[in-house]
């Protein structure tokens, strides 16, 4: 049985640290936290795990501070996690097997909750936060693994809430842009600026760095997807429609069997039919035909970045659509296909027809 340490840096915490370790204890051989200034309980939190803390510095760096983290772990795979995190899911027959029978980088399903139009959703993203003796990081911010290890995709899943609750929106800017001015020409620096600025609605600027980074971009990016929707989003925000076909044209064949590309452009065509119907009109089916792609997408499986673009957010659209144009019958099987996911406005459409 592989041994697992959980490496933390920390900084008052004391209102999500308890149910970070609780959740994660089963899983676990050893538990090391780094403080980087804590005037709460942090510190006597992790103490009460039986954690070994550290203290350290806080120098505007996570890369440093994840690395001297690392170097106090004494077991052959560490599990990386912050305070607002728990663990959802974790299949430990399976985990066990796979660490026990490969080199490699274990990458998590962090399940991210988010408010987008009023709405509390889910995004997910496979990211490598289990991580062999030996391994560290580089960047001062959304800090990457340095490893020609193959990473493979594990049967663990977290739910982060830090973004659903705190806006760490200046720290981040700050450290960003200072990792731009010495890389201006870095594809995944200038992504996590324009993601930062829409998280913010500042679209014009997160317009000019969703730009620099799609043109920087060779599609090999594990964030190409996210990339290209959000950048899609975007240009919708900005009334940008012209600029938004370049991309779609350019992206149709690449990202044909992603359901959250195909759920973007179903909004876009949407947003560009009613910017001027009579002038527009002719794309009006393109609307039903991107939606009717992201269910066929979510038949066969396809992994979604926000949950529900190929299921429930996906169907409601679509039954929308159809009751624009007195389609009832079909707008009520949509609707019902969404509301079977407990979709609230679904249900409520529903009751209206």
């Amino acid at each position: 049985m592989p041994n697992i340490s959980l490496v933390m840096i920390v900084k008052n915490e004391e209102e999500n640290l308890r149910n970070c370790l609780v959740n994660s204890k089963p899983y676990i051989n050893e538990l090391v936290i780094i403080d980087t200034g804590s005037t709460d309980e942090t510190k006597e939190i992790a103490r009460e795990f039986g954690a070994q803390v550290y203290d350290f510095e806080w120098n505007n760096d996570f890369s440093e501070v994840r690395n001297f983290a690392l170097s106090k772990s004494n077991s052959d795979w560490n599990l990386i996690l912050d305070a607002d995190e728990q663990v959802i899911k974790w299949d430990q027959d399976k985990v066990n097997n796979i660490l026990e029978s490969k080199n490699l980088i274990g990458r998590i399903n962090i399940k991210n909750q988010f408010v987008q139009n009023n709405e509390v959703r889910y995004s997910q993203t496979y990211i490598s936060r289990l991580l062999p003796k030996g391994t560290y990081y580089t960047g001062k911010i959304h800090e990457q693994v340095v490893s020609d290890l193959p990473r493979i995709d594990l049967p663990i899943e977290v739910l982060h809430m830090g973004y659903y609750k705190t806006d760490k929106s200046e720290r981040n800017l700050s450290i960003l842009k200072s990792q731009y001015s010495d890389n201006p020409k870095n594809v995944y620096i200038n992504y996590q600026l324009a993601r930062q600025y829409k998280v913010l609605n500042q679209f014009p600027e997160a317009l000019l760095y969703y730009q620099q980074s799609y043109h920087l971009a060779d599609k090999s990016e594990d964030y190409y997807i996210d990339l290209v929707v959000n950048y899609i989003y975007t240009l919708i925000d900005m009334k940008e429609y012209y600029l938004a076909f370049e991309v779609i044209d350019r992206e149709n064949n690449f990202l044909l069997n992603s359901p959250d590309y195909q759920f973007v452009t179903g909004l876009f065509y949407m947003n560009f039919v009613l910017s001027d119907i009579k002038r527009n009109i002719d794309f009006l089916p393109l609307i039903e035909k991107s939606y009717l792609q992201c269910l066929a997408l979510g038949e066969k499986g396809a992994k979604e970045i926000v949950l529900g673009t190929s299921t429930f957010l996906a169907a409601y659209n679509l039954g929308v659509y159809y009751e624009m144009f007195n389609q009832k019958e079909k707008a009520k099987h949509l609707y019902k296909l969404s509301s079977s996911f407990h979709y609230e406005p679904a249900k409520k459409r529903l009751m209206n027809l």
